[in-house]
């Protein structure tokens, strides 16, 4: 036996031994193993978000808001990332599920160089309208130098940062947890060093922020890679490149729900800046405060989910329907309950919160503060949202994944933010987020559970047939 059969001998054990673990170990334990890694993930990674959103912040209130701005082009790099990511990582799941496991190693490929594609055409294209860009996101003339400054930079990590999201998201949809974990967490860790040593120490400002982001996705990519041709289920060999009408199909099936997600909540961004813009750079940047730590709030959550996500999507293929739901509601109970401790904390130390970003500027906290407290009564609904959106999109349910996707920062959120501003003023601004997320979780009921309603009826007819 030579070298080449010995290494796939040892893919399909890999493969096999997933397999099993994934449909037939114990559902609530396997969530369990299965979200700890991508838990550490999230809040490492939304740690490193307002880490960077609290260095940037002692530069002045300009460099604040800069962030906040170019967080929603951030957005855009990410939605074509978990575009590439979960379409095809929700299919190579699926696939594996089925035993299909040359399929899968040919989509790993395709969805790997392709968003890397993107992303190149996003830095050329960005980089020559970098000016326009700007305005757009939202910038005032006080805020636009810093804007450029931060956004020139980012704009060039954005081939590799579509391509990172990609191989995390297949190494977390193959039960490789783990190792996609390793890659955010050595990024990110890596991001608050640079930050402080760049920004202050290098009297660098809001250009040291951007290039300390560029250099830790960079390496958190090459560890991404690395961890994927060494330990991963599925190695990217370039071999399996096979771009078709087909498999660009299936990624559209599976990644849509994601692209619009991530697509409106940079659009949401973007409007959220315009609609504060007319109360001031502090209202900017209170905004921007407040989005981090409600992200933090719910990157917990989104990391239990995520761990949902294999096991979903291996017992759905694998046609174990009891196996999901059984999944779906422990991961709703839990997280439902946590988020429910999240919001008592954050509403009783709303303004201790927001006093560890900016203790000077008066009219920023007195923003935030108020804007920190209403979101905190929103925060218990998120559970049963995210868990419903993920169900959907994971056993490739694309319209209502995507309709979902797009409610809480799109079909609510921006008609809100158009009309509450002028009927409250500033406290419009404020509560357009949580009155958003109450719409939402009343969608999301009728959506997520017709989908346990049909997963059970196949169960029947499987009963019937025995």
């Amino acid at each position: 036996m030579n070298s080449n059969d010995e290494h796939e001998l040892k893919e399909t054990e890999r493969q096999n031994k997933k397999y099993k673990e994934l449909t037939e170990s114990n559902v609530e334990s396997l969530v369990i193993k299965m979200g700890i890694p991508t838990i550490i993930s999230m809040l490492t990674t939304s740690f490193y978000n307002m880490a960077d959103t609290f260095f940037v912040s002692k530069i002045n209130t300009q460099s604040t808001a800069a962030v906040g701005i170019v967080f929603s082009m951030m957005a855009i790099i990410q939605a074509i990332g978990f575009f590439f990511g979960h379409g095809s990582g929700n299919y190579i799941s699926i696939k594996l599920g089925a035993k299909e496991t040359d399929e899968a190693s040919k989509m790993a490929v395709t969805g790997f160089l392709s968003a890397m594609i993107v992303g190149f055409i996003i830095f050329i294209l960005g980089t020559i309208f970098i000016n326009p860009l700007a305005h757009i996101l939202g910038s005032t003339e006080t805020i636009l130098p810093y804007s450029i400054s931060y956004m020139r930079y980012i704009l060039m990590g954005a081939p590799y940062m579509t391509a990172s999201l990609v191989l995390n998201n297949q190494l977390r949809l193959q039960g490789n947890a783990v190792f996609a974990m390793i890659g955010l967490v050595t990024g990110a860790v890596l991001n608050i060093i640079l930050d402080p040593i760049l920004i202050f120490h290098f009297s660098m400002g809001v250009k040291g922020a951007a290039i300390g982001t560029i250099i830790s996705q960079f390496a958190g990519f090459c560890i991404l890679l690395i961890g994927t041709n060494v330990w991963g289920t599925l190695p990217i060999k370039l071999k399996d490149f096979s771009p078709s009408l087909q498999k660009y199909k299936a990624i559209v099936v599976g990644g849509l729900p994601s692209l619009c997600r991530q697509s409106i909540s940079s659009f949401s961004t973007a409007f959220l800046n315009i609609a504060s813009a007319p109360f001031g750079d502090a209202a900017i940047a209170a905004m921007s405060i407040v989005n981090r730590v409600a992200m933090f709030a719910n990157s917990a959550i989104i990391g239990f989910g995520q761990g949902f996500q294999p096991v979903c999507g291996f017992n759905y293929g694998a046609k174990k329907y009891e196996r999901v739901i059984k999944a779906f509601y422990f991961c709703v109970k839990i997280s439902t309950f946590v988020l429910l401790l999240l919001s008592v904390f954050i509403f009783m130390n709303s303004a201790q919160i927001v006093h560890m970003f900016n203790d000077k500027d008066n009219a920023l906290l007195e923003v935030a503060y108020r804007a920190l407290h209403y979101q905190a009564l929103s925060l218990p609904l998120w559970g049963f949202i995210t868990l419903s959106s993920m169900m959907l999109q994971t056993t490739r349910k694309t319209i209502r994944a995507s309709i979902l996707a797009v409610a809480k920062q799109g079909i609510f959120f921006i008609p809100i933010i158009y009309v509450f501003p002028k009927i409250f003023g500033l406290t419009g601004i404020e509560i357009a987020q949580p009155f958003s997320d109450l719409l939402t979780f009343l969608l999301s009921i009728p959506l997520g559970l017709s989908m346990i309603r049909e997963m059970k009826y196949e169960l029947k007819k499987k009963e019937k047939t025995i």
